[in-house]
């Protein structure tokens, strides 16, 4: 234990160093930009404004969703997954991740992704949140909107924490958990970071005044926003990144004993059920609270997320009775979680009729997914991780190129130095850019998962020994059971 609290305090210190290269900006960033993610350090107009107590009150209540949605949904959802003998491990997992990327998150990881650098990592100019207290103030989509800077931070941190959590039910059931919790520090310091840098950092609406201020404004924001990519809530930064690092580990944890033979039903899907509702509840601050403004474009990204989950749902379910006879409870929930992922990126920016497209699209090709798709790769993905984040991310951040059109319901992209919509939106264009955004995700978070994975394998070792696997990482593990007859 010594020596995995060393390896730990060690790989801490590489972050710290491994953040810190410079890189060229570019000189040709686009005038017309979309709105992504607020800067941490947009600059300030000469009298500081005053953030409204009601766009104050609704980022906390957001920020309080997201947690809702990682202690107790997720665990919830992915502990009824498992069996009754690693329960107790799966909700341990959860619990600890969420916990450690968010003291991460304080130590370095904001000032890693939301404070000006190079295209792909902030600077260090805010470890600890340096210099910030009650009255610091950071940026919305609005020009001279804004927003306690510490109401941020903690929202953008229960992001990073259920980034790390989605990935754990790929390798449930066999992983030791002091490689859970080394795997979760290098993939969030060398995957997640840069990941939300490059898609959501920005100098904030008030850099925007004219041409030549948003080209300058343009040069410091992170390399996909630079390149127009969208994503309002994470299709990309979450759900994909997620999704690809849960999928290598599959492959490089190796399946579970007895896999295809023994039968791996889930113990209890009536808390599968429960964990689904609460991210279903959790999800309207995971992506309604996005906008960081109790607005409009807020309940815009609230209906979406309601009306796109509901028609997931239908389409799994329907698909699922045509094909096997029976609709399911674990297909009904397998739906909603796919329609809350596939509407994440593009909630902000859809109509309805968009986002109910969006819904139930993802709905049918996630259940192949999951089926086929999952056959073809060949890994013991436990709780289809990839079959549903990484599938479901890719259709949501791929339409939103589409249904972000102004002529099919959606709002397009808004100029900033003209303070209004731009009057062009390019489909086949906006698709490619998406394209090029999915693309880079999954390569980046591929080769940092396979390094950390190995690295982790070197170190503490990766899967717990075969006895230890049949008796159940509950008991094993952490010596505790979930349940007593």
């Amino acid at each position: 234990m010594k020596k995995f609290f060393a390896i730990l305090m060690a790989t801490l210190t590489l972050s710290f160093a491994g953040v810190a290269f410079a890189d060229e900006k570019p000189a040709d960033a686009p005038a017309v930009t979309a709105a992504a993610a607020p800067a941490a350090d947009a600059a300030a107009p000469a009298a500081a404004p005053v953030p409204d107590k009601g766009d104050t009150a609704w980022l906390l209540i957001c920020t309080a969703l997201v947690i809702l949605m990682s202690i107790p949904g997720l665990a919830l959802f992915y502990g009824g997954l498992v069996r009754s003998k690693n329960m107790l491990s799966v909700l341990m997992q959860v619990f600890t991740v969420f916990s450690l990327i968010s003291v991460l998150w304080v130590v370095y990881g904001y000032s890693v992704a939301f404070t000006e650098g190079n295209a792909f990592f902030g600077s260090l100019d805010k470890l600890f949140l340096k210099g910030m207290d009650a009255s610091s103030i950071t940026a919305t989509f609005s020009k001279g909107v804004v927003i306690p800077e510490l109401g941020f931070v903690a929202f953008q941190g229960a992001f990073a924490a259920i980034t790390v959590g989605l990935i754990l039910g790929a390798f449930a059931e066999r992983i030791k958990f002091s490689a859970v919790l080394l795997f979760a520090i290098l993939w969030f310091t060398f995957s997640y970071l840069p990941m939300a840098h490059m898609v959501w950092y920005w100098a904030g609406p008030d850099a925007y005044t004219t041409a030549d201020a948003a080209a300058a404004a343009g040069a410091t924001a992170g390399w996909l926003f630079q390149h127009g990519a969208l994503d309002y809530a994470g299709g990309t930064v979450v759900h994909i990144n997620a999704a690809v690092a849960g999928l290598v580990g599959a492959w490089v944890v190796g399946k579970r004993l007895g896999y295809g033979k023994d039968s791996f039903a889930p113990h209890s899907l009536t808390f599968t059920m429960v964990g689904a509702s609460l991210l279903w509840f959790g999800w309207f601050g995971f992506n309604a609270g996005s906008g960081l403004e109790a607005s409009g474009g807020a309940a815009l990204a609230f209906a979406n997320t309601w009306i796109a989950t509901a028609g997931a749902t239908l389409s799994w379910i329907i698909a699922e009775w045509l094909f096997k006879g029976k609709p399911s409870m674990l297909g009904a929930a397998s739906g909603a979680v796919a329609g809350l992922v596939a509407i994440t990126p593009a909630a902000g920016f859809v109509g309805i009729s968009g986002a109910l497209i969006i819904g139930l699209v993802a709905g049918v090709v996630c259940l192949w997914a999951v089926n086929g798709l999952k056959k073809l790769l060949g890994a013991d993905d436990s709780l289809d991780v990839f079959g549903v984040h990484g599938v479901g991310g890719i259709i949501g951040a791929l339409l939103t190129g589409v249904f972000a059109a102004p002529e099919l319901g959606g709002v397009g992209i808004y100029d900033y130095v003209a303070n209004a919509v731009a009057p062009d939106y390019d489909i086949v264009g906006q698709v490619m850019i998406q394209a090029t955004g999915v693309g880079v995700t999954i390569v980046w978070s591929a080769v940092v998962a396979f390094i950390s994975y190995k690295l982790v394998d070197m170190f503490v070792g990766l899967r717990v020994a075969e006895d230890e696997e049949r008796e159940g990482l509950d008991i094993t593990s952490h010596g505790e059971s979930a349940y007593h007859s």
